[in-house]
């Protein structure tokens, strides 16, 4: 029940009981990409830590285990289409929520923006592999909007289908990936490899410095949270999805890091400075084909990811605007698709202006995809370590037993301080040393509209809390 004075915000709109465990279950996996990993983060953490690769990738997936621990606190006792955005709000006050919320805006729009670069490269290579294409230029243009046109199409029709899309995309892409392994595997002869095993020529400052890129792997694992009032089942199929893509993408990346390694072994070029390792395995196997069915793969697997970031965008926007942060009209639903279609339309512009932008300003695709993927990853941990804190504050504050919480919450702020300590220091080379500092200044200008709006309407933190609260009672009854 709102005070007296106080502006009722409105029920969402969104459709409710609509999205089944492997529709939400989609939105994260497609959210992380797994399929570029192998492909373009994989030889950069062995570049650091060589035979240790795989075991940065251990340590990232049980870091990234006790971050979901903290969310599912939340997924499990409420449902927003807010994400991390209500969760921290609810746990540690509306101020923080806000700062969280932005920091997500920020980071799904530019990671959406990174993977669709990431895109039109594949793009590239397989015109050159099919028809040797010299139009690089063009070629990349036209697949950025080609591909930001349909991502915005099927994520403003409707969400199932959007769902549905990255479900059916991601399991072609992986499993073509996994085909190409196993193939591996039976032509080796054997899966032990002792100088993995044996974590030769690895080192504990190497290994701390892979994990910032091991950990960047998993970014946007939680995006399924913003489905919340479409899910059925929400506290059920939430944070199960939450712990499901974790694990699952996990032991992937575990299993296809230790592959690529062992099939590199006395290849030359070695695999840090490969620029197609996947292509690579399917020439070493003699089937040279599969590798242009990974590059197909992969480009798909982008888009799903593209997609995954401009649904979860659009509905933290949306979120924030029926909390009058944002542009009214973004806070309203599609009449007939039950979609946040305002909010879907301004993050699929966000997403496909960026790199057009760059690229017409000749930044090589790769770097767009390096530079934006990073600046996009400070947002999320940023927002990881303000819900890993708010957990054990909001079991507090519901008087139930918040012990265990607390150092779980320890926990997982020490594991996403590493690769934000990481990102300032030793300082990365130019342009990545701005990076922290960019996304510093973006959240700035969100929260300073925050303020301004509280200044003119101090009622405006009341009014949130009792949306908060009113999602909570929905659910209860």
């Amino acid at each position: 029940m709102l005070k007296e004075g106080l502006i009722p915000i409105p029920h969402s709109g969104l459709r409710r009981n609509y999205l089944g465990f492997w529709h939400i279950a989609a939105q994260s996996v497609a959210n992380i990409a797994p399929s570029g990993t192998p492909a373009l983060v994989v030889p950069l953490v062995y570049g650091i830590t060589g035979n240790g690769a795989w075991m940065a990738y251990i340590f990232a997936t049980v870091a990234l285990l006790f971050v979901a621990a903290c969310i599912n606190q939340f997924a499990r006792r409420t449902v927003s289409p807010g994400s991390l955005y209500t969760f921290v709000a609810q746990g540690i006050g509306p101020t923080w929520g806000v700062v969280s919320g932005w920091s997500m805006v920020i980071a799904y729009l530019i990671i959406g923006s990174s993977v669709l670069a990431g895109l039109a490269n594949y793009v590239t290579v397989l015109a050159h592999a099919f028809f040797r294409a010299n139009f690089d230029f063009v070629l990349v243009a036209a697949a950025l909007v080609v591909a930001g046109l349909i991502a915005w199409f099927v994520a403003y029709r409707d969400v199932k289908l959007s769902t549905q899309f990255m479900l059916a995309t991601e399991l072609v892409s992986i499993s073509v990936i996994l085909i190409l392994a196993f193939i591996f595997y039976a032509h080796h002869g054997t899966l032990l490899d002792p100088a993995q095993l044996s974590f030769s020529g690895m080192s504990a400052n190497s290994l701390r410095q892979a994990l910032v890129l091991a950990i960047f792997s998993f970014v946007g694992f939680e995006s399924a949270t913003a489905l919340g009032h479409e899910a059925k089942n929400p506290t059920r199929f939430i944070p199960a999805s939450v712990l499901f893509t974790v694990i699952a993408t996990g032991a992937y990346f575990v299993f296809t890091t230790y592959t690529l390694v062992l099939a590199f072994h006395g290849h030359q070029p070695t695999l840090d400075q490969s620029n197609a390792p996947l292509s690579v395995l399917a020439q070493i196997i003699g089937m040279p084909v599969l590798g242009l069915l990974v590059a197909v793969g992969i480009a798909i697997g982008f888009f799903a990811c593209a997609l995954a970031c401009i649904t979860a965008g659009a509905r933290v926007l949306f979120a924030m605007s029926r909390h009058g942060l944002f542009y009214e009209a973004a806070g309203t639903t599609h009449p007939t698709h039950s979609t946040p279609h305002v909010a879907v339309a301004l993050a699929s512009i966000a997403v496909l202006l960026l790199p057009l932008v760059m690229v017409l300003l000749k930044v090589p695709v790769l770097d767009v995809y390096g530079i934006l993927g990073t600046l996009g990853t400070l947002g999320v941990l940023f927002s990881y370590i303000l819900v890993s804190i708010a957990a054990p504050v909001y079991l507090r504050n519901r008087g139930e037993r918040y012990g265990l919480a607390v150092l779980v919450a320890v926990v997982s702020v020490l594991a996403m301080l590493v690769p934000v300590i990481g990102s300032v220091y030793p300082a990365p080379p130019a342009p990545y040393n701005y990076l922290p500092y960019i996304f510093l200044a973006l959240l700035a200008v969100g929260v300073a509209r925050f303020l301004y709006l509280r200044s003119k309407r101090p009622e405006m933190i009341s009014a949130i809390q009792a949306d908060l609260v009113r999602e909570i009672e929905e659910l209860s009854a």
